[in-house]
């Protein structure tokens, strides 16, 4: 068994070989917290979630650090604009982002540091960079010399030459356009914390090395994000690490976006469709499935119509898991081993359309064992879905996703069941007697109120329709 994963350095598919043997060590960079998320941030969270667990099923242990930006020129902007306490933007966001990371079934990271926790690690790490001549002072500002580093760019295959690198506000003293700020010098009614070269707060790129340095250490496996952070980001973060004497990162992977119309979802074009909106049109773990089951280096182009694709999918996964735990009970565990060819395909760069495909081939298996009335092999099909589920975090009989209908939401539900029953039997009846015009009729009008009627061995089921 060899997990192979796509490194955006290399530009192909490497077998994973762990620094440490048993163990992996992730850090992707998380949350700006300006604003709450939009979907395609979750994305990025559940790619790596999905990462996380199957390296898990594998049998590493894992390490997955995912920070939090909590101070930086978005935040302070919010802020003025909002005339609000920059810390009461950030917290307000930063709950934002865990809520959907939460109701969307992705695992706590094992380490989720603030930037603005990690000043003094920022400063020793400018400080080395100093004395190594790689970095300098000026006019309170703290800048790299991106000259001073040989093999800067390797990530993004720039030219030096041709680099046009951003800039803020503020940045004066630069001896090269091209050099990156790693502190910001101090501005009326902006955060400070105190320098050696005087007050001031820190650049995004320097936040992310001095926090992978400390949870991680000099060398760590897997560094991820969006393609979006390749440069300016990941470069200087690459660069700054380098410089100061850190291996850094082994692999590097990085996961696309979802799209409206073409263009990458975000909040500064306005295109953005919020988590905390979604969640309530939507079951949270049909969300997962939509998110989750493109390829992570695939562009997620967003519509009503895919998202509804999505519910019809994952509802015949869950009907069939439904109509065999009413059959064996809830005692169905999860097989200890997924199937091989679900196995294959994931450790082959995480390949989740494939090994969708072989959870569904394995529930339609599973049905016709179910028509054939065929309960050993049913129970055995559920236990192979259920473990493949679990990798993806999708079964819906997880603890998790058990709570999606628990208080007034259950109740409701059993009141809807027996009215539902009561036209379910007329319906039946009618069918007894072979009135079928009848049957039929009482099948649509469920139809056009938002129910599926299923006839199955045991009876005539009822679910939730698309939207």
């Amino acid at each position: 068994m060899t997990i192979r994963l796509y490194d955006t350095s290399a530009r192909q598919i490497r077998d994973f070989t762990p620094l440490k043997q048993g163990c992996v060590s992730i850090y992707l960079c998380g949350a700006t917290v300006q604003a709450a998320p939009h979907i395609g941030h979750i994305r990025s969270g559940l790619n790596f979630d999905i990462m996380r667990r199957w390296f898990s099923y594998r049998g590493y242990e894992v390490t997955f650090v995912r920070n939090v930006t909590d101070i930086d020129d978005k935040i302070i902007a919010k802020a003025q604009e909002q005339g609000r306490p920059w810390w009461s933007i950030g917290y307000e966001n930063e709950r934002a982002f865990n809520e959907g990371y939460t109701a969307l079934g992705c695992l706590p990271p094992t380490y989720e540091p603030r930037a603005t926790g990690h000043i003094t690690e920022m400063v020793e790490m400018m400080q080395r960079l100093i004395e190594r001549g790689h970095a300098y002072a000026a006019d309170g500002n703290v800048y790299f010399d991106v000259r001073s580093f040989p093999g800067y760019l390797q990530l993004s295959r720039q030219e030096l030459d041709n680099l046009l690198q951003p800039s803020g506000e503020g940045e004066t003293g630069k001896r090269d356009p091209r050099d990156f700020a790693m502190w910001k010098a101090a501005k009326p009614g902006e955060p400070t914390w105190p320098t050696p070269w005087g007050a001031g707060r820190p650049g995004w790129h320097l936040e992310c090395s001095a926090m992978a340095h400390k949870y991680l250490g000099s060398a760590f496996d897997i560094h991820g994000g969006g393609l979006d952070l390749i440069f300016p980001h990941h470069e200087n973060e690459i660069v700054q690490s380098k410089a100061y004497g850190d291996d850094f990162a082994r692999y590097w992977v990085h996961n696309a976006w979802v799209t409206m119309a073409g263009d990458k979802m975000s909040k500064s074009l306005g295109n953005s469709v919020l988590v905390s909106e979604m969640v309530k049109r939507w079951r949270p773990i049909v969300l997962r499935y939509y998110l989750g089951a493109p390829h992570y280096r695939s562009m997620l182009e967003y519509s009503e119509e895919s998202l509804r694709e999505a519910e019809s999918a994952f509802a015949r996964i869950e009907g069939f898991v439904q109509r065999v735990t009413e059959l064996a009970g809830k005692g169905v565990e999860p097989a200890a081993e997924v199937p091989p060819a679900f196995a294959e395909a994931m450790d082959d760069d995480l390949g989740v359309p494939q090994a969708l495909a072989v959870l569904h081939t394995t529930v339609r298996q599973g049905n016709s064992a179910l028509a054939a009335d065929d309960k050993e092999a049913a129970v055995a099909r559920l236990a192979e879905v259920r473990a493949m589920l679990g990798v993806l975090g999708l079964d819906p009989l997880d603890e998790h996703w058990a709570g999606e209908d628990t208080g007034q939401g259950e109740d409701l539900h059993d009141v809807v069941d027996s009215l539902v029953r009561l036209v379910l039997d007329q319906r039946e009846s009618a069918r007894a007697r072979k009135d079928w015009a009848t049957a039929d009729a009482i099948r649509d009008q469920l139809g056009q109120a938002g129910l599926v009627i299923e006839d199955s061995p045991q009876g005539p089921r009822w679910s939730l329709g698309s939207r």
